[in-house]
C-alpha cells in the first residue's frame, strides 16, 4: 500500500524516451479583475494530434503558432473574431518553421526555419503570399523584436545558447550574455528585454534578467529557486511562470510573494510550457502536453478502428514494450508497427475494452478485456507517458491464478488501518520484498519492515488508507491508495503479488 512508499520509497526509476512533444495550444479570456479565476472560456485552437507550439499574438484577435501537418511543421494563423477560422502562412516541403513573431511595422512574420539538411536560420515570411527570405545567417534558436530593425536572439554555440543583439540596419552582431534560456520578452512599460540566465555552473541558480538593448547592461529581476524555461509578462508588470498544471504569479514591483494565478484540471491542461499574452492583456494562449489519460485513450480508440498509423503515432520513437516488471518484449516504433501490422493481417476482429482505469501522474493503468476473433482475454497495461506520447507499456497477464489474492490484500489493509502490527505482518511472506517500479529494491528484510511499521503506527496520530480503485488479475492485486498521514494525503499505486496465502512482493508507483 501507499504507506510503504511513505516510509521507504526512493525516486522512481522509469524508462524515458523523448521525441517531439504531442502538444496543444489553448486560448483563454484573461480578466485580472476576477481574482479567483482570471482565465476563462478555454478553447483548443490547434486541435491537432502532434506538435503545436510557440504561440504569439499578431494583434489582439489573431494568434500565430507552429503546427504539424503531413510530417512538417508550418505556421498557422488563428483568427478569433472571424468565426474562429485558421489559415496557413507557410508551406515549406524542404523544412519546418517554428517560433513565429510579427515583425514590427511590416505585414510579415519572422520564424525559425529548420531545413531537412539541418540548416537552421531565421526567415521573414510575407503574411499574404508566404514568400520568404533569410534575415540572418546565424543559427538562431529563439528571438524577440526590440524594434523594426533590432533583434535580441539566442544563438546556438556548442552545447549552449548565447544572447546576441543584431542590428539589421548596420549589420552588427554583439554577444551580450552566455548560456541563456529560450524565453525572451519585452518587459511592459520599459525599454528592456528579459531573458533567463542559466548560470556558468550546474550549481548556480537560474535568474530572470533584464537587458538594456542600447548599452547591453544587464540586471537581475528575480533569482529562481527551481529552473524555469518559460515565462510571460502581463501588461501591469507582473510575470507568470508555469509549473505542470498551474500558473504562478509574481510582481517584482509589489514584493516577493508568489501566488497561484490559475490551477487547471490535469485532464484538460496537464503540463504547461509556452505562454503568450495579447497586447491589451485580454487574452492568454498557452501550450500544454496532452494528458496521459487522453493519449492512452487515443491509442485504444485507434487500435479498435484498426488505424495502424494512428495507433503507432501515440508512441515515442524508442517506445519500450515489456512484461511486468521489466522483461523486454521489443523496443521502437518500427518494431511495433511491424508487430501490429502482422497482427491485423492475421485477425479479422480485434477489440479492447477498458473496464477500469487508474491515472497517477504520468502513468495510466488500464484493466482491459480483449476480444480477438471471438476469444476473450484479460490483461492489464501500464503506460508511462512523456511529452504527450507513450514511452513504455508494461503488460500484466493472469499467468498465475490465486483464489485468495484479494482477500489477503484486504486483510493487510484492515490490519494497517487498525494499526495491528501482528496481523499486518502476518499477511506477508518471510521472503517479502518491496520495490519501486519497475525493479528498484527498497526492502528485503521482514524484521526491518516490522520495526519500521511498528514505529510508524505508534508515532502517527492520524493514519488511514482508503482504496479508490482496485484491479485483480491472476495472483496480483493493484490498488490505487489514498493515505492520510497526519495532515497530509498521499496518493500512490501498489501492485501486490500473492503466493500460498501470503504477500511475497509489493511494487510501488508514485
Amino acid at each position: 500500500m501507499m504507506k510503504h512508499f511513505y516510509l521507504l520509497v526512493c525516486l522512481l526509476m522509469t524508462f524515458n524516451s523523448y521525441s517531439q512533444a504531442n502538444t496543444e495550444v489553448y486560448l483563454f479570456d484573461l480578466d485580472m479583475s476576477n481574482g479567483n479565476a482570471p482565465l476563462s472560456n478555454p478553447k483548443n485552437i490547434s486541435n491537432n494530434h502532434g506538435y503545436d507550439n510557440q504561440p504569439s499574438f499578431w494583434d489582439d484577435d489573431t494568434v500565430l503558432f507552429s503546427s504539424t501537418r503531413a510530417d512538417q511543421t508550418d505556421i498557422l494563423r488563428f483568427n478569433i473574431n472571424q468565426g474562429s477560422t485558421s489559415s496557413w502562412i507557410t508551406n515549406t516541403p524542404t523544412g519546418s518553421e517554428y517560433s513565429p513573431l510579427r515583425i514590427p511595422g511590416e505585414n510579415a512574420i519572422s520564424a525559425i526555419r529548420l531545413d531537412l539538411d539541418g540548416l537552421q536560420r531565421l526567415y521573414e515570411y510575407d503574411i499574404k503570399t508566404g514568400e520568404s527570405e533569410a534575415i540572418s545567417d546565424l543559427k538562431i534558436g529563439y528571438h524577440v523584436w526590440y524594434n523594426d530593425h533590432v533583434l535580441v536572439c539566442t544563438v546556438l554555440v556548442a552545447d549552449r545558447m548565447d544572447l546576441v543583439v543584431i542590428d539589421l540596419d548596420n549589420g552588427s552582431q554583439h554577444t551580450v550574455y552566455k548560456n541563456v534560456g529560450r524565453s525572451l520578452h519585452k518587459i511592459p512599460g520599459t525599454d528592456l528585454v528579459s531573458f533567463i540566465s542559466k548560470g556558468s555552473s550546474k550549481n548556480e541558480l537560474w535568474q530572470i534578467k533584464s537587458l538594456n538593448v542600447t548599452n547591453h547592461v544587464t540586471d537581475t529581476v528575480l533569482t529562481l529557486i527551481d529552473p524555469v524555461e518559460d515565462m510571460v509578462w502581463l501588461p501591469n508588470g507582473a510575470l507568470l511562470i508555469p509549473n505542470d498544471n498551474r500558473i504562478s504569479l509574481y510582481n517584482p514591483k509589489v514584493g516577493d510573494t508568489w501566488k497561484d494565478f490559475q490551477v487547471f484540471d490535469k485532464d484538460q491542461v496537464f503540463k504547461i510550457s509556452r505562454m503568450a499574452v495579447n497586447p491589451s492583456g485580454t487574452r492568454l494562449a498557452l501550450v500544454t502536453e496532452i494528458s496521459p489519460k487522453e493519449i492512452v485513450q487515443r491509442q485504444v480508440d485507434t487500435f479498435n478502428k484498426r488505424d495502424l498509423d494512428g495507433f503507432v503515432s501515440c508512441y515515442a520513437e524508442n517506445v519500450l514494450a515489456q512484461r511486468f516488471p521489466n522483461d523486454t518484449m521489443y523496443v521502437g516504433k518500427a518494431k511495433m508497427f511491424s508487430n501490429y501490422e502482422r497482427f491485423y493481417a492475421n485477425t479479422k476482429n480485434a477489440k479492447v475494452e477498458v473496464v477500469k482505469r487508474i491515472t497517477l501522474g504520468n502513468k495510466v493503468i488500464d484493466e482491459e478485456i480483449t476480444m480477438v476473433d471471438g476469444r476473450q482475454g484479460h490483461q492489464v497495461a501500464l503506460y508511462t507517458v512523456e511529452g504527450g506520447l507513450i514511452t513504455s507499456m508494461t503488460f500484466i497477464f493472469p499467468n498465475q491464478q490465486t483464489a485468495d489474492a484479494e482477500s489477503v490484500v484486504q486483510e493487510q489493509l484492515d490490519a494497517y488501518n487498525a494499526r495491528d502490527i501482528d496481523a499486518f505482518m502476518d499477511t506477508y511472506s518471510d521472503t517479502i520484498a518491496l520495490y519501486n517500479f519497475p525493479n528498484q529494491v527498497t526492502l528485503k528484510d521482514k524484521k526491518e519492515m516490522r520495526t519500521r511499521y511498528d514505529s510508524f503506527f505508534k508515532n502517527t496520530s492520524n493514519l488511514h488508507c482508503k482504496i479508490k480503485n482496485r484491479i485483480v488479475i491472476g495472483n496480483k492485486v493493484i490498488d490505487e491508495e489514498y493515505v492520510t498521514v497526519n495532515d497530509s494525503v498521499i496518493t500512490a499505486v501498489a501492485i501486490y503479488e500473492v503466493e500460498n496465502g501470503k504477500i511475497v512482493k509489493v511494487t510501488f508507483l508514485q
